[in-house]
C-alpha cells in the first residue's frame, strides 16, 4: 500500500519539513530520525510512504527542522491514519496544526465533561476503497447539535446535507462514497439539531474544496486539518466556588467530603452552572492541630486529605458499640456552624484506622488496590514513609529524624516493604490514600454524566516539611522562603515560608515533577486554577533570616552593579543604603514611650546614628527572641525592631556580590525621605526601571520556558491567579497560551481606576466577584462607606445615598454585571450566590470570611449554613438562578 502524505506549509531559507511517525520508516517518533519531506515549490510538501497491513495504523506528525535542530513542532496528539487492507492508495491532504483559537474548548472539560458525547468510540474504523473521508475539528459544538457537510455536487441541496460522526469528539469524520460527488470536490460544513437533523446555521466563511482529480475504486482520499468556522456567538458558562471543607451535608461529619460535591454537582446542575470551584484538597497533617487547617500548606502535593473521605463509604464497622459511639460524633461534629478542625481529624483517624483493622488486609491483597499501589508507588511510598516518620519523631520536620533527616531511596523502600516490622503502619497510608483517590474518581465520572467538571487549584509553594522535599531536596532552595511583595492584601507583603523553586535542576529532567504533579491532578480534575501565576515568571523571595515580605526581592532577577546604580546618577553608598538607617529623631516614631530603653537594650549608638546589635540585627532573630512574649510592650517594640531591620533601599541579592535589588516599598522609609531632592530623583528612576520595565522580556523568557511543557502536559483547563504587582509579559504569555486570567471588579489591572470595567474584560477570563483570600460582596459593603458610596454611584449608576446594608436587590444588580461581562467563565463564590436571596443568605456577612492573608495564623474553618440538601430543595431561588445563568449566557 501506498501512502501519500501532501502538507502546505511556507519555510524559510534553512527549513526543511520532516514527518515523524510510529513506523520504523517513520522514525519510531525519534526526532533526530524523522524523514525529510520534497519540497515540490509554493509551500508544497510531499512524501511518499510504502507500507504494508501490518504497519495500520499509521500514527504521525510533522515538524520543521532548521540546519538539523528542531524549529518548530505541530500543536496536539499525533494523528491517525487506518485505512482497510483492500487500499491501494492512500492521498493524504494535511493542514499544519496550530494552536487553534479556541483551544480552551479541546481541554478535558469540555471534551470528557461539558459537552462529552456518551457514547464516544476511541477505535477509528478502516478506510474503504473508493471514498473521500473528511476530518474537521469542531470541539465547540454542543451535545444535543451535530456537524453535517452540504455540497455543490447535490446542488447545496439542504434536504440531502450528509451528518458527520462524533465518536471521536472533538474530531468529526465523515467518508463519503466517490461515485456519488464530483471533483474537485466543492463542500461546506453546517451544523443541524442532533435528534431531527434540522438545518440551525451554515457555518462562516467561504466554500471549502478538496482539489484533486476523482481517486479511482481502490483509491481512497483523505482531507484532515479543517476546523470547523463556529457561527454562533462565543460559548458562555458559570460555576461556584466553595471549599471541600466548607460543605455541609445531612451526612457529613463536621467537615465536608469528596460525595458532598456529588450533592453539590446536583446543586450545580440543577441551576444551569458547569463548575464547581474547590480550594487544594491535599494532605496538610503536619501537626496533627487546627494549624493543619491551611489547605496551601500540603505535606505531599500528590497526596489527598484524609479529613474528605466518606468513611462510611470505606466499610462499614461490625462492632456495634463503635458504631454507636462515631455516629453519636457525627451528630455533634454535624451540628457545629464552623469545622472543629482536629475533632474532625481525631475521629475520621480513629475511624480509619478500626477499619483498616477489620477489612485492610483483605484490601491490600486486591487486584485493584495492587494496581493503585503500582500506578503511584513513585510518590505514595515516601509520603507514606513521611507520615509514619511525622508520627514517631512527633514533628513533621525532617531534620529531626535521625539516620532518616536525609532521604535515601533505597533504605525507604526497603523500611516499607511487605513483611517489615512497620509494614502494617506504613500500609494503612496506602489504605487510606487508596479510598480517597476512588471516591474523588467517582466523584469526578458523576459530574461529568450532569456535565459539571471539578476545577483544582494548584499552589505556588510546597511546604519546606514535605515529602516532597524530603525526598526531593535537590529540586528546591531550601534556604529561601517564598512570599509575595505589598499587595491590597498585606503592606508589609506575604511569607509563605515556602521554599522557592530550584528551576535550573528541574529543568534538567524536563520538569518532570512539575508534569507529574499536574498530570495527578488531572485524574481528578478537568480545569485548575494555578495559584499565583507570577511565579512562573519569578518569585518574591524573602532571606530566611528574615520574617516580613518587605525584605524580599524577585527570583530570578536582574539586581543592579555599582556602575549600573551610577548611570542612573544614583552614588550608592553600602552602609548608608543597604544597612539600616537609624538615627535619634527616628526613634519615638518606632518606641514611643520605649526609647530609652531601646537604645540600652537593643541598639549601639554611634553618636547621632545607630545600629542593631548583632542578636536583634535580622528579623528570625528578633521573632525568636520575642517568640514566647506577648504583652503590649514587647509586641510594640518587636514591631519596632522590624521595622528598623526594613529601614533600607537597597537588599543585596544573596548569590552574586555586590549586586543590589531596590527594596519594595522604599519610598516609605526614613531613609528614602532623608535623601536630597535630587538623590530622591534619582532613586526614583532606577526603583521604577527596576519593578516596571527592566525584567519584562527577561521574565517572558523565564515563563515561556516553564509553562507551555506543563500546560501541554495534561488536556485541563489553565486559570490563572494573575493579582497583585502584575510585569506587562505576564497579559502577553497568558494570552499567547491561552491561559484564562481572573477579573474581579474591585481589584482593577488598571491602577488608574479604582473599579475594572466588566464590560472590558478578556474572554478568556475566570470573572468572579470575591476570592477565598478577600471578603464577600456584604461584608466588603460595610468596609469602608466612601468606597461603597462611589461604588454605589459610579459603578452601579444609582443615585443618592448608598444603603447601609447591601440588600439583596443591590447583591442581584452586581450579580447581574458579572453575568453580563464578556468574560468566558463566571465563576462566584456560594456566599455571593446565596447573598441575593433574604431566606437564604447567612444573617452575619463577616462569618462568610474563609480566609485573612494578612494573618499568618487563620483557622481556615468556614462551613456553609445550611445543608446542601436544604440548598437543592429550594427550588424558588435555584429557577431564579438558573433562568437569570441562561438569559446572560445566550
Amino acid at each position: 500500500m501506498k501512502i501519500i502524505f501532501n502538507i502546505e506549509y511556507h519555510t524559510f531559507w534553512g527549513q526543511i519539513l520532516y514527518i515523524s511517525g510510529n513506523l520504523p520508516s517513520l522514525g519510531e517518533f525519534k526526532e533526530e530520525e524523522a524523514v525529510a519531506m520534497r519540497y515540490n515549490g509554493n509551500g508544497k510538501w510531499t512524501y511518499e510512504l510504502e507500507t504494508s497491513v501490518g504497519d495500520l495504523p499509521v500514527e504521525y506528525r510533522y515538524l520543521v527542522k532548521e540546519y538539523d535542530r528542531v524549529y518548530d513542532v505541530e500543536w496536539g496528539k499525533s494523528r491517525l491514519l487506518s485505512p482497510g487492507n483492500k487500499v491501494g492508495k492512500c492521498v493524504v491532504y494535511d493542514s499544519w496544526s496550530r494552536q487553534p483559537d479556541n483551544k480552551s474548548f479541546f481541554s478535558s472539560a469540555f471534551v470528557h465533561g461539558i459537552f462529552a458525547r456518551q457514547d464516544k468510540n476511541e477505535n477509528l474504523p478502516p478506510y474503504q476503497p473508493g471514498t473521500l473521508i473528511l476530518y474537521v475539528f469542531a470541539p465547540m459544538v454542543q451535545p444535543g447539535n451535530a456537524v453535517g457537510v452540504i455540497d455543490r455536487s447535490s446542488g447545496w441541496n439542504t434536504q440531502k446535507i450528509r451528518v458527520l460522526n462524533d465518536a471521536h469528539y472533538p474530531i468529526w469524520m465523515i467518508s463519503i462514497p466517490v461515485k456519488e460527488i464530483d471533483f474537485p470536490y466543492e463542500f461546506k460544513f453546517v451544523i443541524l439539531d442532533k435528534n431531527n437533523h434540522s438545518l440551525l446555521a451554515w457555518e462562516e466563511g467561504d466554500n471549502r474544496f478538496v482539489d484533486t482529480v476523482k481517486p479511482s475504486e481502490t483509491e481512497c482520499v483523505i482531507k484532515t486539518g479543517m476546523m470547523l468556522n463556529d457561527p454562533f456567538p462565543k460559548w458562555k458558562g458559570s460555576g461556584v466556588a466553595i471549599p471541600v471543607f466548607s460543605l455541609r451535608s445531612e451526612k457529613s461529619m463536621g467537615i465536608g467530603d469528596f460525595y458532598d460535591l456529588q450533592k453539590m454537582v446536583d446543586w450545580a446542575a440543577d441551576t444551569g452552572m458547569q463548575f464547581i470551584q474547590i480550594l487544594p484538597v491535599n494532605d496538610t497533617t503536619m501537626t496533627h492541630t487546627w494549624v493543619d487547617s491551611y489547605p496551601y500548606n500540603a505535606n505531599s502535593t500528590f497526596a489527598l486529605h484524609p479529613n474528605y473521605l466518606r468513611v462510611e463509604a470505606v466499610g462499614r464497622l461490625k462492632d456495634k458499640d463503635s458504631v454507636i459511639r462515631f455516629e453519636k460524633i457525627r451528630e455533634e461534629l454535624n451540628a457545629l456552624s464552623e469545622i472543629d478542625y482536629e475533632r474532625v481529624s481525631l475521629t475520621k483517624e480513629a475511624y480509619l484506622k478500626e477499619i483498616f483493622k477489620q477489612d485492610g488486609d483483605a484490601l491490600l491483597q486486591s487486584d485493584d488496590f495492587k494496581l493503585f499501589f503500582k500506578e503511584n508507588c513513585e510518590w505514595l511510598i515516601p509520603y507514606a514513609a513521611f507520615c509514619y516518620f511525622r508520627d514517631y519523631y512527633h514533628t513533621s520536620d525532617f531534620t529531626y529524624w535521625k539516620e532518616y533527616s536525609i532521604y535515601n531511596r533505597t533504605d525507604i523502600e526497603e523500611f516499607c516493604a511487605p513483611g517489615n516490622v512497620h509494614y502494617y503502619d506504613i500500609a494503612y497510608h496506602y489504605f487510606v490514600q487508596y479510598h480517597l483517590a476512588k471516591q474523588l474518581k467517582e466523584t469526578r465520572d458523576y459530574a461529568h454524566k450532569k456535565r459539571v467538571v471539578l476545577k483544582g487549584d494548584i499552589p505556588i509553594g510546597i511546604s519546606r516539611s514535605s515529602a516532597d522535599a524530603w525526598s526531593h531536596p535537590e529540586l528546591f532552595n531550601m534556604h529561601s522562603q517564598a512570599g509575595a511583595p505589598p499587595d491590597a492584601f498585606s503592606v508589609k507583603g506575604q511569607n509563605w515560608g515556602f521554599p522557592t523553586y530550584n528551576w535550573y535542576e528541574m529543568e534538567r529532567d524536563g520538569y518532570a515533577w512539575w508534569k507529574a504533579r499536574f498530570c495527578k491532578m488531572s485524574e481528578y480534575f478537568d480545569a485548575y486554577r494555578i495559584d499565583h501565576i507570577l511565579g512562573f515568571f519569578r518569585i518574591w523571595e524573602i532571606p530566611q533570616s528574615e520574617v516580613e515580605g518587605l525584605m524580599g526581592h524577585f527570583n530570578p532577577a536582574l539586581p543592579y552593579s555599582y556602575e549600573e546604580m551610577q548611570s542612573f546618577g544614583f552614588y550608592f553608598n553600602l552602609l548608608r543604603h543597604a544597612r539600616p538607617y537609624i538615627r535619634e529623631y527616628m526613634l519615638p516614631d518606632f518606641f514611643g514611650e520605649y526609647v530609652e530603653e531601646a537604645k540600652y537594650e537593643y541598639l549601639i549608638s554611634h553618636n547621632e546614628s545607630y545600629s542593631l546589635k548583632s542578636e536583634f540585627d535580622t528579623q528570625r532573630k528578633i521573632e525568636e527572641y520575642f517568640h514566647d512574649k506577648t504583652d503590649e510592650k514587647s509586641l510594640k517594640i518587636k514591631a519596632a525592631l522590624f521595622g528598623l531591620v526594613a529601614e533600607v533601599l537597597f537588599v543585596e541579592d544573596p548569590i552574586r556580590k555586590n549586586q543590589f535589588h531596590p527594596r519594595i516599598s522604599s519610598q516609605y522609609t526614613y531613609s528614602y525621605k532623608d535623601l536630597s531632592d535630587y538623590e530622591k530623583w534619582c532613586y526614583d528612576r532606577l526603583y521604577n526601571e527596576f519593578f516596571y520595565h527592566r525584567h519584562n522580556e527577561f521574565w517572558k523568557h523565564e515563563a515561556m520556558k516553564k509553562l507551555p511543557p506543563l500546560i501541554s502536559a495534561t488536556q485541563m483547563l489553565p486559570c490563572g491567579e494573575d493579582l497583585g504587582m502584575i510585569p506587562h509579559s505576564v497579559p502577553e504569555v497568558m494570552q499567547a497560551l491561552q491561559i484564562l486570567s481572573l477579573e474581579i471588579q474591585r481589584m482593577p489591572k488598571d491602577n488608574s481606576h479604582e473599579f475594572a470595567n466588566t464590560w472590558n474584560y478578556p474572554y478568556l477570563s475566570v470573572c468572579t466577584t470575591s476570592t477565598h483570600d478577600m471578603s464577600n460582596i456584604r461584608a466588603w459593603w460595610e468596609e469602608d462607606r466612601g468606597r461603597t458610596q462611589r461604588f454605589y454611584n459610579e459603578i452601579l449608576q444609582l443615585p443618592g445615598e448608598a444603603p447601609f446594608y447591601c440588600e439583596p436587590w443591590i447583591c442581584d444588580k452586581i450579580i447581574d454585571m458579572q453575568l453580563q461581562s464578556p468574560s468566558m467563565l463566571v465563576i462566584l463564590p456560594l456566599q455571593d450566590w446565596l447573598s441575593v436571596d433574604s431566606d437564604l443568605r447567612r444573617e452575619n456577612p463577616t462569618e462568610e470570611r474563609i480566609n485573612i492573608p494578612a494573618n499568618p495564623r487563620h483557622y481556615w474553618r468556614y462551613r456553609m449554613h445550611l445543608t446542601i440538601e436544604d440548598l437543592i430543595n429550594a427550588q424558588e431561588f435555584n429557577n431564579r438562578l438558573k433562568r437569570k445563568i441562561i438569559y446572560f449566557s445566550r
